[in-house]
């Protein structure tokens, strides 16, 4: 997709909530003075959209919009905390599988943070519809809460040729991939062997994996060290965060959501529901984001003018917004946008140049993700049961019920340590245990061998949920139990 003089690339615009209709607003303005062959096309989400009685917070017309636009810019959206309906920007993000969300962090001029003058410039690429983040959730108990971490191979591939085709396109020169894959094996583990495997078919680009909590460490400890850095969802949630808080926090930040299909650009930062209507709106997030959205339509002259007239701004410290002013001298919006506009065509010195290209996705086809194996067999289940009793006393009595199953219980746990047949004294149990129970031999109709044993325990205890334990090509493919 491509602006030209002769058409303008319609995209969809979601004001949002709070300040989010102001900062658009403020967008559009700069926009359409520096020339930008936009046009607008209006819809809603989050909070109007929750008012209406829309629990996923988007409305159809507006993922029509979307779907039809294939673009769209997007203000900050309210989301209910710890109940009520879904984030609406999740949905956006899960209904048109946009899967890259794109986080550069750059040091800006004229905003003075602990870190200023380091030469900051990185970008966190975050995997952005699978992990915890894909939302099964269930109470397992009326006291213990489960959430499900989904980590397929496609996607920790597609996400890191996505970083890959980033890095190349700015001219960047290494890729980090930071996980938690020392404790999560299977699930952090495969970003880092498949990252690791996708990495090498890049050899223009240098490579290396950091444990995540370190990664947090280093990004406070030396930032410079970082050009693109590659993580799971909620370890990118988080981390990209922080590095926000490194060049300015999150008004100044900006996000892209790419996917095959659809690609949105957004300010990450709340609806600053208190400010909403003074006038006291900082556009810069949005801002920088519709820079990200014309350099993807192709209009790099006009993201590179704006750009400029934005670093000019902040380096003349007049007539900025109150919260990147110096201290008393902060200005209305509608003065912060005609600084910026009476500044367009004019090119800081102090920024270093960046060249940007147009960034060569792979396409991932629908299917691309299913993985074949040779051989298959279930070697065991874990059974998930809701119990009062003393762990000695329920794995005495599992260990019962599996005679004759074909299955022997190998161990209990409680919140991942062992209470049986070994429980430490200090270990504090609550009423959910993992039961697990290994195979002594291989079974043709392991499925049913698994359905009769559920039955014998559902007799005397109360399951909730059952894993099987599977071996593909010969390879365990589940986590040992503590002393496994």
């Amino acid at each position: 997709m491509s602006a030209t003089s002769a058409s303008k690339v319609t995209v969809t615009a979601i004001a949002g909530d709070g300040i989010g209709p102001e900062v658009m607003r403020a967008v559009q303005q700069v926009l359409a003075a520096a020339g930008a062959q936009v046009a607008w096309e209006d819809a809603v989400a989050g909070g109007e959209a929750f008012a209406r009685g829309i629990s996923t917070g988007a409305p159809q017309e507006t993922l029509d919009s979307i779907a039809r636009n294939g673009v769209a810019l997007k203000g900050p959206l309210a989301t209910p905390v710890g109940h009520g309906e879904k984030s609406a920007n999740v949905t956006l993000r899960t209904v048109f599988e946009m899967y890259g969300n794109i986080r550069p962090v750059r040091e800006l001029p004229g905003i003075r943070t602990p870190f200023s003058g380091r030469g900051i410039d990185f970008t966190v690429v975050r995997e952005n519809v699978e992990d915890l983040y894909a939302g099964i959730e269930h109470m397992q108990t009326p006291g213990v809460a489960q959430a499900l971490k989904l980590v397929t191979e496609a996607g920790c591939a597609r996400i890191t040729e996505l970083a890959a085709a980033l890095a190349e396109a700015e001219g960047r020169r290494k890729v980090t991939i930071a996980t938690k894959a020392n404790i999560l094996k299977l699930t952090e583990g495969m970003l880092k062997r498949v990252g690791e495997k996708v990495l090498a078919g890049h050899p223009s680009l240098v490579h290396e994996h950091m444990i995540v909590d370190n990664c947090a460490h280093q990004m406070v400890i030396r930032p410079e060290q970082f050009d693109v850095v590659v993580m799971t969802n909620m370890n990118g949630d988080i981390l990209s965060d922080l590095a926000a808080g490194l060049v300015g926090g999150l008004g100044v930040a900006p996000s892209a959501n790419l996917g095959d299909a659809v690609a949105m650009f957004e300010a990450v930062h709340g609806s600053a529901p208190q400010i909403a209507g003074m006038g006291l709106a900082n556009p810069t997030a949005l801002l920088l984001s519709a820079l990200m959205m014309l350099r993807h339509i192709g209009d790099f002259a006009t993201a590179r003018k704006v750009e400029h007239a934005l670093y000019v701004t902040l380096e003349e410290g007049v007539d900025l917004t109150g919260d990147i002013a110096a201290k008393g001298r902060g200005a209305q919006t509608d003065r912060y946008v005609a600084r910026l506009i009476a500044n367009l065509g004019r090119e800081s010195a102090l920024v270093p140049a960046r060249e940007y290209r147009p960034m060569a996705m792979p396409a991932w086809p629908r299917g691309s993700g299913v993985k074949a194996t040779e051989t298959r067999e279930v070697v065991g289940v874990d059974v998930f049961i809701e119990s009062g009793l003393e762990p000695g006393a329920l794995g005495a009595g599992l260990q019962s019920l599996a005679e004759g199953s074909g299955f022997a219980l190998k161990a209990v746990t409680c919140r991942g340590a062992q209470v049986w047949p070994v429980l430490s004294p200090h270990t504090f149990v609550v009423d959910q245990f993992r039961a697990r129970f290994l195979l002594g031999a291989p079974l043709a109709d392991a499925g049913a061998a698994v359905l009769a044993l559920l039955a014998r325990i559902g007799v005397g205890h109360r399951w909730m949920q059952v894993e099987t334990l599977q071996r593909f090509d010969g390879v365990d493919a589940y986590a040992k139990a503590q002393g496994e």
